[in-house]
């Protein structure tokens, strides 16, 4: 009873902070200085400095502003326009036409990205215009660009992958590479999705492509070669073991500049706005993080996780019970909380569960970021739903409605990795040994 008592303040306190807008970071920061008052005799406010600036100074966390700039930089070029250009021809044959192009180009975009957003405005401002210009079912149009952009958060270099590496102490490195075959799978099942609809649905009327020969198709593939490069550059140095995911990340923004520089879209206003922009997105997930360590650092201090580990491992449940409960439990959080906020806010209780249990902290790693995807597109907090509503004007339910098939095949895609673990984990398992 004591420990439900606890909980049921930590939860009072913490959702009354947000409900009155109070920053994420800060509300779980009064949280954990709430639990320090009433549970330790400590002196919080030591405790909680030396807390934050751990949390803070963390080396592997140096990667995190890196990619997030080298996103920005990507976001200001013609990226976009290129890929479209570079894909439209070879997707065009294919059944589903140039939906398609939603899909593969935010799969390409998220190996140079690690944000959703990001990936989400990239693609989305080229292809839905030219979508619709050629009369393709609104709907497939927005759901697919709200499913596909969420590959942002999987495919390396994963913002939440980062996160979470950073939470429970793992290599970044093998996370990534857990992610690119899940998130390649992944991408495929939208894919298949879009072929199905195109030949069952009566909606299903685009204007055709005119024929282009092969060597044209060959010629507009030049556009997708700087991107292509770039990923070569930031996941290859990773993969042969020459860089760390911080000094990948270095490269990454030195190539994106290249790139802005080589396309003349590289200006002062450009640097400083992607530069500005990147700070700002640090800043906020650094605070989140800093907020969380404390706060794990409190629920410690009252035996709470692993009181909560123990009850549940007196419930006697198998893995695939375990995870099922994680999973609901997830997507309800999910409806309230961004993905990086629900990862760190629960690794504090979530972690000991897992390790009990055995589960790889690698695929479960990629397991929960399957299911942050879904949150990105769940209303009322789906990030990705209130980024389409901006660029298309439509209402939100309407958004969300197009969404549900990619939430679905998500689900799917959770069941996926849970029958074929190695899905996640032979990469890794197989990479070559570099810094972490």
């Amino acid at each position: 009873m004591e420990n439900i008592a606890i909980i049921i303040l930590f939860l009072f306190v913490l959702f009354t902070l947000l409900g009155t807008g109070v920053w994420v970071g800060l509300a779980l920061m009064g949280v954990a200085w709430v639990g320090m008052e009433l549970f330790t005799t400590r002196p919080v406010g030591d405790v909680m400095l030396t807390t934050i600036w751990t949390a803070s100074s963390s080396w592997t966390l140096t990667a995190l502003p890196l990619f997030i700039w080298m996103g920005e930089i990507l976001y200001r070029t013609r990226l976009s326009e290129d890929m479209f250009r570079g894909l439209s021809p070879w997707m065009a044959r294919l059944p589903g036409g140039l939906v398609h192009t939603n899909i593969v180009g935010c799969t390409v975009f998220a190996a140079v990205s690690g944000s959703s957003a990001a990936t989400l405005t990239t693609v989305g401002k080229m292809s839905i215009p030219e979508l619709r210009k050629r009369n393709y079912p609104e709907t497939m149009v927005i759901g697919t660009l709200a499913g596909a952009a969420t590959l942002g958060l999987m495919i390396p270099p994963s913002l939440t992958l980062i996160v979470y590496g950073v939470t429970i102490n793992e290599s970044i490195t093998k996370l990534f590479f857990a992610g690119i075959m899940p998130g390649l799978f992944l991408a495929f099942m939208f894919m298949t999705y879009v072929a199905i609809y195109s030949k069952v649905s009566s909606r299903w009327q685009p204007d055709m492509e005119p024929p282009m020969p092969f060597m044209e198709k060959v010629k507009n593939s030049r556009f997708l070669l700087p991107v292509l490069a770039l990923i070569i550059v930031v996941i290859g140095s990773m993969y042969l073991g020459y860089a760390t995911p911080t000094e990948a990340a270095a490269f990454g923004v030195i190539g994106g500049l290249v790139l802005a520089a080589s396309q003349g879209s590289l200006t002062w206003k450009t640097f400083t706005e992607s530069l500005m922009g990147a700070t700002r997105t640090s800043a906020m997930i650094a605070l989140i993080l800093a907020g969380a360590a404390f706060l794990s650092l409190a629920m410690g201090f009252t035996g709470l996780p692993r009181a909560l580990a123990n009850l549940i491992a007196d419930w006697n449940l198998s893995r695939f019970e375990l995870l099922m409960v994680l999973l609901v439990f997830y997507i309800i959080l999910g409806c309230f909380l961004d993905g990086i906020s629900s990862v760190v806010l629960t690794m504090a209780v979530v972690e000991p569960m897992i390790r009990a249990a055995g589960i790889d902290l690698i695929w479960f790693g990629i397991f929960i970021v399957v299911v942050v995807e879904m949150a990105q597109i769940t209303p009322p907090i789906g990030f990705n739903l209130f980024v389409l509503q901006g660029m298309t004007k439509h209402e939100m339910g309407y958004i969300a409605r197009t969404a549900v098939p990619m939430f679905l095949i998500m689900v799917v895609m959770v069941f996926v990795l849970i029958l074929f673990p190695d899905l996640a984990t032979w990469l890794p398992d197989n990479l070559r040994q570099g810094p972490n």
